[in-house]
């Protein structure tokens, strides 16, 4: 479980950042910093491991952003070894301990399991391999992690909750459908959330959600359904937006026209879609090229041994459940609702508008001001 040693309104900016650092590149690096950079230089290798390809970001925007960056600090000399577990742990573990039987020189790992994964983190660790644990927080001695600012995450879907019940809020039921117990962020969304909505609402049903599998999802929603009544449910916290899509036709299959309000996470597009309509209520923005991008830039800085560098990336402190004060890069989110697709996923170059505003959504898109 990460502990956090700052205020979660606090925002982190890797593009000010790696300006900042680009800046005052006279001040960088101690005699060790240059020998060890000098040792190694660009030609590094950079390891990255996804837990699945489920969820749309991590193909779409986590590997090719990586992959990109590294070039990119590397003067093209870098490069990166990917591999997705297809949420298998074990099949991650033995990618990992690949990786470190083929000596490279950094890995970047977003965890299916993060406690399975720790003897494999302990391996590398003894084979002199920084291991970094990317978006979700690995158990082991990890020598830093790069991840949204997960509490924030929690705190803007239960606010959005809450603002969307209004008064009614203290006699309103709600069903939340969590995220999977082996991914350390699911606990740390719903600490986030709870941390808005206890004692303002009232929780009638939750459920964690194994493998984050919308099906899953579904069927939670359709025994919260049943347990409470269609009619009763006020609204729903989902974790993501995979998972607030099967919610939402799980509401609709009980023959439900009126939708409660349902959030999610990640904007992916059929979810910034539904936002569009107003069968989801919100999701959370979270820009994947800040996250990636830092991630990058510390596995490259580690590699080639800039240790200065790579403190002054990772500002944060964390703790998994076996290593204390791990350096870490926390970046903030913003929530995405129909008043704020066009300042964040638009914005940002994430989706073009006539992306969103297919032949289906046009008219929708058209209500709230979005035109191709």
């Amino acid at each position: 479980m990460k502990t956090r040693t700052r205020e979660a309104t606090v925002a982190v900016s890797v593009s000010a950042l790696a300006l900042s650092l680009a800046a005052c590149g006279s001040l960088m690096g101690s005699e060790d910093d240059g020998k060890s950079a000098e040792k190694k230089g660009d030609d590094v290798t950079v390891g990255l491991l996804l837990p699945e390809a489920e969820t749309a970001r991590y193909e779409k925007f986590d590997h090719p952003i990586i992959e990109k960056q590294v070039k990119k600090l590397t003067n093209n000399k870098g490069k990166v070894v990917y591999a997705n577990a297809g949420e298998d742990a074990a099949k991650q573990s033995s990618q990992l301990d690949q990786m470190v039987a083929d000596e490279v020189d950094v890995i970047l790992v977003s965890a299916v399991d993060a406690k399975k994964i720790a003897p494999s983190v302990k391996k590398a660790k003894e084979a002199d391999i920084p291991v970094i644990a990317y978006d979700r927080l690995a158990e082991g001695p990890v020598s830093g992690y790069v991840a949204f600012d997960n509490e924030l995450v929690g705190q803007v879907q239960g606010q959005a909750i809450l603002k969307a019940l209004g008064s009614a809020r203290r006699s309103s039921k709600i069903v939340m459908i969590n995220g999977s117990p082996t991914d350390p962020n699911a606990a740390v969304f719903k600490e986030g959330a709870l941390s808005q909505l206890q004692n303002q609402v009232k929780i009638a049903k939750s459920y964690d959600t194994v493998g984050w599998k919308p099906k899953t999802a579904g069927a939670h929603m359709t025994d919260a359904i049943t347990a409470i009544g269609k009619d009763d449910i006020a609204a729903v916290y989902s974790a993501n937006d995979g998972m607030a899509g099967g919610v939402i036709k799980a509401l609709k299959a009980a023959g439900l026209t009126d939708l409660p309000p349902v959030t999610g996470q990640d904007a992916e597009l059929s979810a910034v879609q539904r936002v569009v309509t107003g069968e989801q209520y919100m999701s959370v923005y979270k820009p994947y090229p800040e996250e990636a991008v830092g991630a990058a830039q510390m596995a490259v800085r580690i590699a080639q041994g800039r240790m200065v560098e790579y403190d002054a990336l990772a500002g944060d402190k964390s703790d998994n459940a076996t290593t204390k004060n791990i350096p870490s890069l926390l970046v903030s989110v913003r929530p995405l609702t129909r008043d704020t697709i066009k300042s964040t996923v638009i914005e940002d170059g994430i989706y073009k508008t006539d992306e969103i505003c297919t032949a289906e959504y046009k008219a929708a898109c058209a209500t709230i001001g979005l035109k191709g």
